[in-house]
């Protein structure tokens, strides 16, 4: 272990960092700091440092432990430095700070490890930040933890394990997105990778204004050239404001698991939406969405193995239950499908379209090679279908009932005679 110096005084700290300490503990808490950068091999814990501007800026084999880090919402409390070649291993444990944490490959850097855990972004706000991520007709909004390898080459990697990592509060939902990890450009950009991601309990409200058609943000969002082998949602994630999706992959996830609720209030938000590759994906809590246009599940593009989930209820007009757009192994719903809405604006692709809140839609180019569903599937909308099949689904099992009780609703679409029958039996 190398030396330690104890601070508790913006100059002792300035000081030790000019002197290349090993090992800086803060002592109590230093307000009015200026932003400052820590050399190579530097160790930053304790205390609680307080930033008028932005706060550490971390550079090749740093630690930051033990600590809060405080800045504005729109600041950055902890962030790279783009002149160096590689981070190292930079580890960061036991941090709370308000302003994002984000580390990017930009520029110089174009390697390193991080090691992330117990890390709590309490508040940030990333609306103003420029640079988003763009695909399927939108912009995304950088998270309150961000990992973004941004270079062009496939041949630079950010690689991560990240333990429990929070963000936001029931008071102070981040306006932006909440855990937020991605490579380059779509399949041939810079790579990021993690073999691990687990979060606790993710709170957003990105601030995007109703109406707008393309710029999105998400609870946890796993982005393009992003490639993860086990996702785990411990905590609970919520999403309250428009076009707020609470879980997303453009990425590829070899498991998703959540544990605990996944809830959406927002307008045109969904419960689960998938672009990228998926092998399995199991939720183990309800997917409850209440905004008008805000989906429980969706597969649009990529692929999915297999999808289980506890339940799945929607509120809003324009809100569908389940819709496939894509080929798929199978679904599992251990309980109910329902859908309460009408007819009613969501957005799709960076479009506001017209939609009806089915309970189960397969989209023409979609297909399901099972259905099994252990409770009901209901509707009590108007105008609205409960099973829409513009694709196929191989083998079917539904334990409850196929129930349609609003005017000028129909239980069933399509051309499966299987469905036909299961329809004719209730």
């Amino acid at each position: 272990m190398g030396s330690i110096c104890r601070v508790s005084t913006a100059d002792e700290l300035l000081a030790a960092l000019s002197q290349h300490t090993s090992i800086i503990e803060v002592v109590g808490v230093i307000a009015g700091m200026p932003s400052i950068t820590l050399p190579p091999g530097t160790e930053l814990r304790g205390g609680t440092l307080r930033f008028g501007g932005p706060g550490v800026k971390v550079t090749t084999d740093n630690s930051i432990r033990d600590i809060s880090i405080e800045t504005a919402l729109t600041e950055i409390a902890i962030k790279s430095d783009s002149t160096v070649d590689s981070l190292g291993t930079l580890c960061m444990e036991n941090i709370k700070s308000i302003g994002q944490i984000a580390v990017i490959a930009k520029n110089s850097l174009r390697s390193g490890h991080i090691v992330a855990k117990n890390v709590w972004v309490q508040q940030a706000d990333l609306r103003g930040r420029e640079r988003r991520p763009n695909g399927y007709g939108v912009d995304v909004l950088q998270g309150a933890f961000t990992i973004w390898n941004t270079h062009s080459s496939p041949e630079t990697l950010i690689t991560a394990t990240l333990e429990n990592i929070s963000a936001g509060t029931a008071k102070t939902p981040v306006r932006g997105s909440g855990i937020f990890v991605a490579g380059g450009a779509f399949h041939d950009g810079g790579k990021f990778t993690a073999d691990l991601i687990t979060t606790g309990e993710i709170i957003i409200d990105g601030g995007i204004t109703l109406g707008t058609p393309d710029i999105i943000s998400g609870g946890v969002f796993v982005l393009s050239s992003a490639i993860v082998e086990n996702v785990i949602n411990m905590g609970p994630v919520t999403s309250h404001g428009p076009n707020d999706m609470v879980l997303d992959n453009w990425g590829t996830v070899t498991k998703w698991e959540a544990q605990r609720p996944i809830t959406s209030t927002g307008a045109s938000g969904i419960g689960f939406v998938n672009f990228g590759d998926i092998t399995t994906l199991k939720v183990n809590a309800p997917i409850v969405t209440t905004g008008p246009g805000a989906r429980g599940f969706n597969l649009y593009d990529g692929s999915l193995l297999s999808a289980v989930f506890e339940s799945i209820a929607t509120t809003g007009d324009g809100s569908i239950g389940v819709q496939i757009s894509k080929p798929m192994g199978e679904i599992t719903i251990l309980g109910n499908l329902t859908t309460t809405g009408s007819v009613g604006t969501s957005l799709v692709k960076g479009h506001q379209l017209v939609l009806s809140a089915d309970a189960l839609s397969i989209k023409q180019g979609g297909s399901l090679g099972a259905l099994k569903v252990g409770g009901n599937i209901s509707t009590s909308g108007d105008s609205v279908t409960t099973i829409e099949l513009q694709g196929p689904i191989d083998r079917i099992s539904i334990t409850g009932e196929i129930l349609t009780s609003g005017q000028g609703s129909t239980a069933f679409v399509g051309e499966d005679n299987r469905i036909s029958e299961i329809l004719s039996k209730h």
